[in-house]
């Protein structure tokens, strides 16, 4: 009986001993990788599909939480300071990136600013009454904003990716190999949709979208040589259309006969419903890739998924009657 006691301590002491060991070990695993924090969706996915299990990445905006609104927390801020790399847009909405990184120690950090890799273009003015005049700003005071949507162009998406499989090379060369041939296959998927998306672009019944609601697709439609009206521009703080707004919108759909209306992810389709009911249109989704659910987070949704609805619900509203 003694026997079979101190056999059984020293196996529970041995398993206690390797169950440490692996704790140890997978510690010191996970303190080797690149610690990488991304500000927003798909900056996350991007560095995700290039790093894979390389990497420790950390999306700072929360699922289904509004960029427009951010603000960041102390635990934010921790996160910025003990990363490897730190990966953001550049544009208005990143106006507190500048003042939080002028407060640490970014000396150990590789800073990667998005906007600096892009052919950028001005925010567009969403104009419905073509009343230009009343729009023109006097002379000093008008200030150039360039629309920081940049990754719903597929193309940029490519340059995106090569700009953050450079970077992880930079400080961490010993995976580089790894990170260049995920980025080209991540790349690659991309361009394959691209080009079914320029097919459907090409024979199109119409060129034009009417989003009712924000309008984060300048990009998007530029690359594809569509035309577009929509309710707010992208960065609006608006949730709800004017009457003269939702006017226009309805005027446009029956002048040009477009049977479909697109609302974005995350928004509360109240311009989209009214539009689609006085119209009878029906509504479709047109992911900016922003900002994705908790529960498509959790599910592990990538931008390459969300382009894929996109192509198809594209291809619905452009040639669908």
């Amino acid at each position: 009986m003694k026997h079979i006691l101190v056999s059984m301590l020293i196996f529970c002491v041995a398993l206690t001993i390797s169950c440490e060991k692996k704790k140890k070990e997978a510690s010191q695993v996970s303190q080797s990788k690149v610690n990488v924090v991304a500000t927003i969706f798909p900056l996350y996915d991007f560095a995700r599909a290039t790093a894979k299990e390389h990497a420790n990445i950390a999306m700072l905006i929360l699922p289904g939480a509004s960029i427009h609104a951010f603000e960041p927390s102390p635990a934010d801020i921790k996160n910025i300071q003990n990363a490897d790399m730190f990966l953001y847009i550049g544009g208005e909405n990143d106006a507190w990136v500048e003042r939080i990184l002028s407060t640490l120690d970014t000396s150990k950090m590789k800073i990667v600013r998005l906007f600096d890799y892009i052919k950028l273009y001005e925010e567009e003015e969403i104009d419905h009454d073509n009343d230009q005049d009343n729009n023109q700003k006097e002379k000093g005071e008008i200030k150039i904003e360039y629309d920081e949507h940049i990754w719903t162009s597929p193309k940029n998406a490519a340059l995106m990716l090569e700009a953050i499989a450079k970077a992880l090379c930079e400080i961490d060369s010993s995976n580089c190999e790894n990170y260049g041939k995920n980025s080209e296959s991540y790349t690659s998927q991309i361009a394959e949709l691209s080009s079914e998306l320029s097919q459907i672009a090409n024979s199109a019944k119409r060129k034009k979208i009417v989003v009712a609601d924000r309008f984060p697709f300048l990009y998007l439609t530029k690359e594809y040589g569509l035309d577009y009206v929509a309710a707010f521009p992208g960065c609006s703080d608006q949730a709800d259309a004017s009457a003269a707004t939702i006017a226009f919108l309805i005027r446009t759909m029956k002048k040009d006969k477009i049977p479909y209306v697109y609302h974005v992810e995350l928004s509360n389709k109240n311009t989209a419903k009214t539009v689609a009911e006085q119209t009878g249109s029906k509504m479709l989704l047109l992911h900016s890739y922003h900002n994705v659910s908790k529960q498509d987070f959790e599910s592990g949704a990538t931008y390459l998924d969300l382009f894929k609805q996109n192509v198809e619900n594209l291809k619905i509203g452009l040639s669908e009657e």
